[in-house]
């Protein structure tokens, strides 16, 4: 697993030791990157079910500023931390070791908002919809941020919403599909 843009193209990052988690491809990334930016001018990511860190990483390599990884995963949490003190990323990070439902109030708590939010959690098991809800009754996404969701292609993620509109829906692989919403 690398980084395949900007500033830490080509560093190897640390994959989560076992079988708990599921890298997202360098394909997979590329596309995603390609629709919101591909580079991007500061700001901040917040990488939920982060596993080894490596989208909030890419979008840091790519110009954020700042990032949040959420995992409760321990092994997960080791890794994303080898992975940030890797690149020396540790003053522009903060990793939390907590649900995610947890995370997003915690930090709404803090008033923070964010450019991006990369949500992959393990397929199938997970609703979408009421983390995209949650998200937008905690005022985490700026106006024309994004929030890139990664699932199996068998979930039907919502090809409408109030508040998003879908940037792209696409399946890779047979088994991938990826939604990425706009804020509006």
């Amino acid at each position: 697993m690398r980084v395949i843009s900007g500033l830490y193209k080509g560093r190897r990052l640390k994959a989560v030791p076992g079988k708990s988690t599921r890298p997202t491809t360098d394909k997979v990334k590329e596309a995603l990157f390609q629709v919101i930016g591909p580079y991007f001018q500061g700001g901040a990511v917040m990488d939920l079910f982060a596993g080894s860190g490596s989208l909030g990483i890419e979008a840091m390599s790519r110009g954020m500023d700042q990032a949040i990884f959420v995992d409760k995963h321990p092994k997960a949490i080791h890794t994303i931390h080898a992975n940030v003190e890797a690149l020396k990323l540790e003053e522009q990070t903060e990793v939390f070791k907590v649900d995610a439902f947890r995370a997003l109030r915690a930090v709404a708590k803090r008033g923070l908002q964010f450019e991006l939010i990369l949500f992959d959690p393990p397929y199938k098991t997970v609703n979408y919809e009421t983390y995209l809800n949650e998200i937008v009754q905690l005022q985490l996404l700026k106006k024309g941020g994004f929030i890139y969701c990664e699932h199996d292609v068998s979930e039907n993620l919502p090809k409408s919403h109030d508040y998003f509109s879908v940037m792209k829906q696409e399946n890779y692989g047979g088994m991938i599909g990826i939604t990425i919403y706009e804020k509006i």
